[in-house]
C-alpha cells in the first residue's frame, strides 16, 4: 500500500501501489480516528468519548487500495469535530459568543450532536464550559476543511480519469437503537443513499444483494439515510455515486471494552470481498456505457 498524503493528526490518504490497476472507486472512513488533539479540553473521561468512534472501521476497509481504489481516513476523533456534518451545523447552546456566519439548523445539532458535539451518551456534557468561536473556527480550518478538501480531490481525480466515480462512505453503528421508547436490535448493515439522491439505486441494490448473499441482514435508508459527505459528493446525474455503509459493531467488536472480538476476522474477509465486488461493479458500469 502506497501512502499518498499524510497530515499529522488529521488524515491519511492511500492510493494503489505502482502496478495495481486503478478502479474508479474511493472509500473513506471519517469517524475511526482516535488521535485526540491536545487542546480538546474535554471534561469527561477519554473512555467515554471513545464510544463516539467508529472504532476499527479503517482496519476493515484498509485493503481497498490493493483492489485499485483510493482510501482516506480521518485521524482525529469525531467528538472533537465531525467531518460528516456541514461546517455551519453549529450548536449555539455550546457557544460563549455569537457565531459570525449563518447557522444551518439541524436535528443533530439540536440534539447536541452537531459539528462539534456538546453531549455524549445522550445527556452527558463533554465540556464544563462554553467554547469560543475562535476554538471552533480553528477546528474547522485545521481538521474539517482539510478532510473535505482531500476527499473532494480524490473524487475529482478519479472522475476526471474515468468519467465517473463510486464513493463509499464507511461507518459503524451501535448494536441496538431506540424505537418507540424501547431498545431494538439493528440489522447487520444499513445502506444510505438519501432515498436515491446520492447514487444510482442500482449501486445500492448491488451492494445490498452482495451482503445478503454473504448471509447478512440489510436495511436501506433506515434508520440511516446518509449525512453530509454523501449529500455533498453524491451527484449521480453527474456521474458521482456516493453510498453510506453502516456495519453493526456487534459483528466485530465488544462495544463496552472497545476491543475487537473473534468475529472481526471473518467480517473483514467478507468486507474485502465486497471491496473487490464494488471495484468490479464500477469497472463494469464504465465498460457498458
Amino acid at each position: 500500500m502506497e501512502r499518498k498524503t499524510y497530515l499529522p493528526g488529521v488524515l491519511v490518504r492511500y492510493e494503489p501501489a505502482a502496478g495495481v490497476a486503478r478502479a474508479p472507486v474511493v472509500f473513506d472512513s471519517p469517524h475511526s480516528g482516535y488521535d485526540y488533539p491536545g487542546d480538546f479540553d474535554h471534561a469527561v473521561p477519554r473512555d467515554m468519548l471513545r464510544r463516539a468512534e467508529d472504532a476499527f472501521v479503517d482496519d476493515l476497509y484498509e485493503r481497498a487500495p490493493q483492489a485499485g481504489a483510493a482510501f482516506l481516513k480521518a485521524l482525529f476523533p469525531r467528538a472533537y469535530i465531525d467531518p460528516n456534518r456541514h461546517e455551519d451545523e453549529i450548536d449555539v447552546d455550546m457557544l460563549s459568543g455569537r457565531w459570525p456566519r449563518p447557522i444551518r439548523a439541524s436535528e443533530k445539532a439540536e440534539m447536541g450532536l452537531g459539528l462539534v458535539r456538546r453531549l455524549i451518551k445522550g445527556r452527558v456534557h463533554i465540556y464544563d464550559r462554553p467554547l469560543t468561536v475562535k476554538e471552533i473556527t480553528a477546528r474547522i480550518e485545521s481538521y474539517h476543511r482539510p478532510y473535505h478538501t482531500e476527499l473532494a480531490a480524490m473524487i475529482e481525480e478519479r472522475q476526471a480519469v474515468f468519467g465517473a466515480v463510486w464513493h463509499v462512505n464507511c461507518h459503524s453503528m451501535r448494536t441496538t437503537g431506540r424505537h418507540g421508547g424501547k431498545s431494538v436490535p439493528r440489522d447487520d448493515f444499513v445502506l444510505g443513499d438519501r432515498e436515491g439522491e446520492s447514487c444510482d439505486p442500482g449501486f445500492t441494490e448491488f451492494v445490498a444483494a452482495r451482503l445478503r448473499d454473504m448471509g447478512y441482514s440489510v436495511q436501506i435508508n433506515h434508520p440511516f439515510k446518509g449525512a453530509e459527505l454523501v449529500a455533498r459528493f453524491g451527484r449521480p446525474l453527474a456521474g458521482c455515486h456516493s453510498l453510506q455503509i453502516e456495519v453493526n459493531r456487534g459483528l466485530y467488536m465488544d462495544e463496552d471494552r472497545i476491543e475487537k472480538h473473534e468475529g472481526f476476522a471473518s467480517l473483514k474477509e467478507n468486507i474485502e470481498r465486497l471491496i473487490d465486488d464494488i471495484c468490479a461493479f464500477a469497472k463494469d458500469q464504465l465498460s457498458s456505457r
